[in-house]
């Protein structure tokens, strides 16, 4: 079955029977979660188990869930985590901390029938990083950053829960909050390739990405998300041939409306729109006007869900423990 190149979220905690219609019509290729759609275990599990029947099929069902600020699922449910800048910063032994955090947090996914995490982080933190951005980046350097991505994304896979690296080809310098505003940030190719742009490019072999709303002008003076230019250095110089998809399409970085920004990142070059406020009207204008998924989006979509695998064998009592020994020693 093809899809149609987009995500969408839902309004609530229950599918209602307009969404249901809607969405068997729309045929979005995934769905994505927030706090407004999550209870407890039983009712999240419903909600993902009715999305799927709504299209059909084992849709992809996204979630941010980095811990720290952001985290959609929350204690007393479930295990609530420093951000993870803090993490690094206590853990006796970081990068197995790192991995110990997201094989948790894949493990609670997965029950619920979450099989996509927007994660791990691979912009590297800066003095100027956007307080938004500051503690959820891994660090200050390109080659820890890469490593405790790397285990990050070892310990989501085997929990059975996909990886989606962002914000591609980085947010590290954004000095404003690009939910409220558009970053731009005005530095030389060179310090980009150096810096924002190599994390990327060490790990472009993951199967999923995310874009960031950012404008590089050296580049172009439209958003990475909506700028050919960009998409090429990410695709030919960086290097990332996965599935890219935009973040959050209706942030107020971008400009115009939210169906005309989503045909300016097809265009460009993502391979999926990310709508994530559950707001029928506009998900209906989007449906509109953007149709089905590339070929070549198909076939990264194919290779990244084949990644998909049963969760690997763990004591999850035993893992909270040292995980908790770690971050306290």
């Amino acid at each position: 079955m093809v899809s149609n190149a987009y995500i969408f979220g839902c309004a609530g905690e229950q599918l209602t029977a307009d969404e249901s219609r809607f969405f068997a019509s729309a045929k979005p290729w995934g769905f994505i979660l927030f706090a407004r759609n999550v209870a407890d275990k039983a009712q999240l599990k419903r909600l993902t188990d009715d999305l799927r029947d709504a299209v059909g099929w084992q849709a992809p069902i996204l979630i941010d869930q980095e811990g720290g600020r952001v985290q959609r699922m929350r204690g007393p449910i479930w295990q609530e985590f420093q951000p993870a800048l803090d993490q690094m910063q206590s853990a006796s032994d970081p990068a197995r901390a790192m991995y110990l955090r997201n094989r948790l947090i894949a493990s609670d996914l997965h029950e619920v029938g979450i099989d996509v995490n927007c994660a791990p982080v691979a912009d590297v933190l800066q003095p100027e990083t956007h307080p938004v951005m500051k503690n959820r980046c891994y660090s200050e350097d390109v080659e820890t950053a890469v490593a405790m991505c790397r285990e990050a994304a070892k310990g989501f896979l085997d929990g059975g829960v996909l990886p989606v690296l962002k914000h591609i080809p980085g947010y590290g310098r954004a000095v404003v909050d690009g939910h409220l505003d558009l970053p731009r940030v005005d530095v030389s190719r060179a310090e980009l390739d150096a810096l924002d742009f190599a994390p990327f490019k060490a790990l472009n072999d993951i199967k999923m990405g995310m874009t960031a709303h950012i404008v590089f002008p050296v580049i172009d003076d439209a958003p990475a998300t909506t700028s050919p230019k960009a998409m090429q250095v990410i695709r030919k110089e960086i290097g990332f041939e996965g599935l890219i998809m935009t973040d959050d399409i209706s942030m107020k970085a971008l400009s115009g409306s939210v169906e005309a920004r989503c045909e300016a990142a097809l265009a460009a070059g993502c391979d999926l729109a990310l709508h994530c406020n559950g707001k029928m009207e506009e998900m209906a204008k989007i449906s509109e006007r953007c149709g089905p998924m590339s070929e070549a989006a198909q076939s990264r979509a194919k290779a990244a869900l084949a990644e998909g695998q049963t969760p690997s064998d763990i004591d999850i009592p035993a893992a909270r423990a040292e995980f908790e020994a770690l971050i306290k020693g």
